[in-house]
């Protein structure tokens, strides 16, 4: 680990009597259509008020400017948070993926060498599309062209619906080319490979920070004990529960794939399964109910089959979980947190459950824990376990109430906060509860600048990516792609630039903002080095504003 930079205070500059506040609107970017943007049509006040008057930059928030392959791939609030709070570019998932496979070190490492050396099955458990914030579908695909190869005779696939991070209603677009690449593996006789299980993102296997555990279970009683309703294949699975149910993909229930009413692919002792998702978030729970012994409590397992269980990646790195991964995440060493905390400066941080780990986790390096204890304060508010759509408003009242104490404190240095509502509400699609979760997160950012005004601090607002800037899906010549007669709707993040606005009531020039094209949220975390009263460290990128 490399030693953190000393780093020398601006001697010119006049420190604010109050703190500097961190405002992560997430999901809140500058969409490229009038129809469907809820950020631009929600009514705004004060997002609108500041923006005409303080210092306002977009930045890049997606592909390359935060560690992804190419800038055709959306940003996400993972590798945002990590881009933040790491004030620099490392490589990330997909691309650390792809450079594995592409220079064959996934396949010579242990973890893949003892996964096919199994007797028994070979499962793959994930998310089946090319969205490329949870996983590919081509890594998949690489995944059993190779096992075939290295001789695996068996193979079953627990394949989830997305319809977050690509279209709403695109599942067959994946599942019927992939059900046919399956049949031409499979069309010598030497291997077996089938789709056993499936269900929608949101309904079963990739909960997150211990929100809704039955979410797991229904995963793991699919998967592992092959319980649910049987279908002869997966697309017929899809297109009678779509019919059924008129839910989008990400709510498809859960489905077992059968012959001769027995499921094809339970899991059993001797065998071994990859969880080919390479973010950390969501599939940490699957992991433990995989991984966990007897002292796991969270649902019934019924049985616990002894398998060897490997992730695409290691999902947390301090806890060293999975305990086996096929490619190594990235190290993320000198966070911005830690430079404060080696300062003696306090920080604060807080978010309701869905982003919770965001502001904390992803923010700190994808490290569990505080750096400092007595430095570091976190608080988590309990998200609702409903529908969001259903609760536009999620926790950002409640979020600002804690914020109004700890401002008016001046204990705190840096206070950090995700409003999640961008986000969360922009991915269940409905454009309405899009525009009025940014109308509820704009009332509170109302309340938040008064507070900072009162106690003469700096308020900072931005976001980790776009989302509910485009709710509705567009053709390319920037008309509405309809379906059943209404506009179809996007629950994907975009690739559209996000704000970042300096509210700083005790201004007096000492700054201007560095217009550079190109500029990305890395950025951020020397500026708030700058806006603290610091110089950045050397190994940063370059801040947003010009000291003068």
């Amino acid at each position: 680990m490399k030693e953190l930079e000393t780093l020398k205070k601006l001697p010119s500059w006049k420190k604010r009597s109050g703190p500097v506040l961190f405002v992560v609107m997430d999901g809140v970017g500058y969409g490229k259509y009038k129809e469907g943007d809820a950020v631009a049509n929600a009514v705004m006040e004060t997002f609108a008020e500041l923006s005409k008057s303080s210092p306002l930059v977009s930045l890049k928030a997606h592909g390359l400017a935060v560690g992804l392959p190419s800038d055709d791939d959306m940003g996400n609030s993972e590798v945002g948070h990590n881009a933040f709070g790491a004030g620099r570019i490392f490589a990330q998932g997909a691309k650390l993926v792809n450079q594995s496979l592409e220079d064959g070190t996934l396949f010579t490492g242990n973890a893949w060498k003892q996964a096919i050396a199994t007797e028994g099955t070979l499962h793959f458990i994930g998310l089946l599309s090319d969205g490329g914030v949870h996983s590919n579908i081509a890594h998949l695909r690489a995944m059993l062209t190779q096992a075939k190869k290295d001789g695996v005779k068996r193979v079953r696939v627990h394949a989830l619906l997305d319809g977050r991070d690509v279209p709403a209603t695109s599942a067959l677009e994946y599942f019927e080319p992939f059900e046919q690449f399956l049949a031409d593996l499979n069309a010598d006789g030497t291997f077996d490979a089938k789709i056993a299980s499936g269900g929608g993102r949101m309904h079963m296997t990739m909960d997150r920070y211990n929100a809704d555990w039955p979410m797991v279970e229904r995963g793991w009683r699919a998967h592992v004990l092959g319980e649910g309703r049987q279908f002869s294949s997966a697309v017929e699975a899809i297109k009678t529960l779509r019919d059924e149910t008129q839910a989008l993909d990400q709510d498809i229930p859960a489905f077992v794939i059968a012959e001769n009413a027995k499921p094809i692919g339970t899991i059993e002792d001797g065998d071994a399964v990859i969880l080919f998702n390479y973010r950390g978030d969501r599939a940490l729970e699957i992991t433990a109910a995989f991984e966990s012994g007897s002292e796991f409590a969270h649902f019934d397992r019924v049985r616990v089959p002894k398998v060897f269980y490997a992730g695409m990646m290691e999902y947390d790195g301090d806890l060293h979980v999975p305990k086996n991964y096929l490619v190594s995440p990235p190290s993320i060493d000198r966070t911005l947190a830690e430079h404060l905390c080696k300062l003696g400066l306090k920080q604060f941080s807080i978010s309701e459950t869905q982003k919770f780990g965001h502001i904390t986790y992803f923010f700190n390096g994808n490290k569990s824990g505080k750096f400092d204890e007595n430095l570091e304060t976190y608080v988590e508010i309990k998200s609702d376990n409903v529908p969001f759509e259903q609760r536009p408003a999620m926790k950002c009242a409640e979020i600002t109430d804690e914020l109004l104490k700890v401002i008016d404190s001046k204990e705190y240095d840096l206070i950090k906060v995700n409003f999640p509502n961008g986000d969360m509400v922009g991915h269940t699609g409905s454009y309405q509860a899009a525009v009025c979760s940014m109308e509820a997160m704009d009332l509170n950012i109302g309340r938040l600048k008064k507070a900072i005004e009162a106690v003469g601090g700096i308020m900072i607002l931005t976001a980790d990516h776009g989302n509910a800037d485009e709710m509705y899906e567009h053709k390319k010549d920037g008309s509405v792609q309809m379906e059943n007669g209404k506009p179809k709707a996007k629950t994907s993040h975009t690739l559209n630039p996000v704000p970042f606005l300096i509210y700083d009531p005790q201004y007096q020039g000492e700054y201007a903002l560095q217009l550079k094209e190109g500029l990305g949220i890395s950025s951020i975390a020397s500026t708030l080095l700058n806006l603290l009263g610091y110089e950045a460290p050397s190994y940063y990128d370059a801040s947003i504003i010009q000291l003068k």
